[in-house]
């Protein structure tokens, strides 16, 4: 499966700096894109930690046979790929733990994160947080990762509408991340891909902002894929940038 790639990321109109991390590896099939917190240069560090850690798994462990998810179990119920997810986010959880150990000036930092890995036979997500991961098919877009966020659950249990939760004081609180603690929750699917679909894996300054029905205008706009993640960020930024900006497209192409 061929997929071509482009990324913007840019840190809004109101951060002197950029805790948004992201990777892409087309040569492992692994695209992630992480949000920062904590403040000052921790965010960032998390981030960046935890991409780095994720993208050094999946490279360590690219053609190896189904067991090699040591230190962590295999869960025969899911995919390789799957398996592979889950295990490099956990221990990328621990390299946020051991960071935060060593100095007392990361103390509290955390990321969100998700990623999507591609492989020969089967593709899949791993997720925690409120970063998101789009898919674009037949020009529908579909929300195919769900927050970990308290708003969010708010929402699904009927309590908050959604557009009370995109103007709620509390709708960045999120209820999980990789924040060096116990080995976190990751959300995991198995992902089915076509020729033609659109990914897009961002973080909340750009669907903090910017309603779904327009991120669907954007990522189905014809032409280069870098002209898509330029569009989006700009628009985060035109309702205010309130937030670092990431966006990663992905599109599956016919082999």
């Amino acid at each position: 499966m061929r997929v071509s790639w482009a990324a913007a990321s840019h840190p809004g109109l109101r951060r002197s700096s950029n805790e948004d991390s992201y990777c892409a590896r087309p040569d492992l099939g692994l695209f992630v894109v992480a949000d920062g917190m904590g403040g000052h240069a921790a965010g960032e560090v998390a981030s960046r930690l935890a991409v780095t850690a994720i993208e050094a798994f999946t490279a360590e462990t690219a053609g190896v046979d189904r067991q090699r998810t040591w230190p962590f179990p295999y869960d025969p119920t899911l995919s390789l790929e799957a398996n592979r997810l889950m295990s490099a986010f956990r221990l990328a959880n621990r390299r946020i733990g051991d960071a935060i150990a060593g100095s007392q000036d990361l103390r509290g930092m955390a990321t969100t994160s998700s990623a999507v890995l591609i492989g020969p036979r089967h593709s899949s997500l791993a997720h925690v947080g409120d970063s998101r991961i789009y898919r674009l098919r037949r020009a529908q877009l579909q929300q195919i990762t769900q927050d970990h966020s308290w708003v969010e659950e708010q929402v699904r249990s009927g309590a908050m509408t959604a557009s009370a939760a995109r103007q709620h004081p509390w709708r960045n609180i999120v209820t999980r991340a990789l924040a060096g603690g116990e080995d976190p929750d990751v959300d995991v699917a198995e992902l089915t891909l076509e020729p033609g679909d659109r990914l897009i894996l961002c973080s909340d300054g750009l669907h903090g902002v910017v309603p779904d029905p327009r991120i669907a205008d954007l990522v189905g706009q014809t032409g280069p894929l870098q002209a898509v993640c330029d569009a989006l960020v700009a628009e985060a930024n035109a309702a205010g940038g309130p937030d670092n900006i990431t966006a990663l497209a992905l599109q599956v192409d016919a082999d």
